[in-house]
Parts: structure tokens; sequence; C-alpha cells
């Protein structure tokens, strides 16, 4: 059986964590800065993990996980 194909779109999206967690960036933080709160704006460049019910997506789209 031949080797799975890495995603490349989703492998430089994402990244994985010590235990196997996968993290992304936030959406909504490129432009139209200025009505958004400081608060906001912060924690939007924080990263966050992906939610549960994605994870069998990105072990589909990322079969040898990411190095």
């Amino acid at each position: 059986m031949p080797k799975m194909k890495t995603r490349k779109a989703a492998a430089k999206r994402f990244k994985q964590t010590g235990t196997g967690k996968f993290m992304h960036n936030r959406a909504n933080v490129r432009h139209i800065l200025t009505k958004k709160s400081s608060k906001r704006k912060r924690r939007l460049g924080q990263s966050a993990e992906v939610k549960k019910t994605e994870i069998s997506r990105m072990k589909a789209s990322l079969p040898y996980g990411l190095d």
C-alpha cells in the first residue's frame, strides 16, 4: 500500500503540542482592528486548541502528525 500524503495546506496552518494536541491561529486579526477592543485583539493573538469534533479531520489531513 502506498504512503499517505500530508495535506500541505493543513501542515502550514497547524502546530502540534508535545502531548499531541493541535493548535491553530485565530481568525479576525488581519484588518478592521479599530473597532475591536484591546482585550479582544490580545486574545486573537493567542493560539487556540482544535476542537474535539475536528480531530478526525486533522488525522486524515495529517496522517503522520507534524514534526
